[in-house]
């Protein structure tokens, strides 16, 4: 090495020939105040001296912070030996998951068709309204078959959370796909007059937007993979098209209001002697109630996925 001394600039160099054989690559490391070289034995066992010479060079000197004698040593190394045993013990009891490839596989091949499925309904809605200028009015006829596929699949993340297949909680699986479903079956699908109005443009296309975001992350996660601008996106786009998504579908619902009322589809009669009918429109304008609990419950449950992915690491105290 290179220094300046007391003497000036110098070359300085010094040569041990060690007791027993070591590793021929010293980890290095430079201070402020020195140079650390760390010289790693070959096997883990007790040296009766550094060096083959018996008297120690001069420019030697134990480090009496870190020294050990035999017992000592003997003991370290039990103990390495015995942390390693509990570790290969503790391992051997997992229990081993012979479809772990297999399931990997399926969750893959979901995400990757929904992203397919809603990437086609992004593009064909931009496409049609941008490029070649149609209206909002036909959305429904044009996209709804897609979207029928893609929100009856949606289904199985209930069923792959209630089997454990995937770590995401039920209840914000369930409150986002039933309402969408209900929106999409039973307002939209059961009502020729919803079909040709423009909120359907917009509920399809908040929907579609999210899950461009979404199932990729997902899709990647499954094979280890994290890429950073996806991750932001996926935990940063839902902010302002949460919302949006779930005021388009609360429009969607009061536009659908009259219409059962006027047609009386779905509402339910009671026999006699009460004779009492209850109106579905009733049974929506609760559920437009708990449309925005269902949207307060998942905003909550995305801003702490959020925090969790995106927010400041804590540091572990050593």
């Amino acid at each position: 090495a290179q220094g300046h001394g007391a003497k000036g600039d110098n070359i300085y160099e010094f040569q041990i020939e060690f007791l027993e054989p070591v590793e021929p690559k010293p980890v290095c490391r430079v201070t402020q105040r020195q140079l650390n070289i760390t010289v790693q034995k070959k096997e883990s066992n007790w040296w009766e001296r550094l060096t083959k010479q018996e008297k120690r060079p001069l420019f030697l000197a134990p480090d009496f912070d870190r020294w050990l004698d035999e017992s000592d040593a003997e003991m370290e190394l039990k103990e390495k030996e015995e942390e390693k045993i509990n570790k290969m013990k503790i391992e051997s009891r997992v229990p081993k998951d012979p479809f772990k490839h297999l399931k990997k596989g399926y969750l893959i091949m979901y995400n990757l068709v929904q992203f397919l499925g809603f990437s086609w309904i992004f593009v064909n809605m931009t496409v049609r309204l941008f490029i070649l200028g149609k209206s909002f009015y036909d959305t429904f006829h044009t996209i709804a078959d897609m979207m029928y596929f893609c929100q009856t699949l949606a289904l199985m993340e209930i069923v792959n959370s209630l089997i454990g297949l995937v770590r995401s909680p039920l209840i914000p699986a369930v409150v986002q796909i039933f309402g969408r479903n209900f929106i999409l079956f039973v307002v939209l699908g059961s009502l020729e007059e919803m079909q040709s109005k423009p909120v359907v443009f917009f509920v399809f296309y908040f929907w579609s937007i999210i899950e461009l975001f979404r199932y990729p992350y997902y899709m990647l996660s499954c094979i280890g993979i994290e890429w950073k601008p996806l991750t932001w996106l996926r935990y940063t786009a839902w902010i302002p098209l949460y919302p949006l998504g779930g005021l388009a579908e609360a429009v969607c619902i009061v536009q659908s209001i009259p219409i059962f009322s006027e047609t009386g589809k779905f509402s339910l009669g009671l026999p006699n002697p009460l004779n009492v009918t209850i109106q579905f429109s009733f049974l929506l304008q609760i559920y437009l109630i708990a449309l925005f609990l269902g949207v307060f419950v998942n905003f909550r449950h995305l801003y702490k996925q959020r925090k969790q992915h995106l927010g400041p690491k804590k540091r572990k105290m050593k």
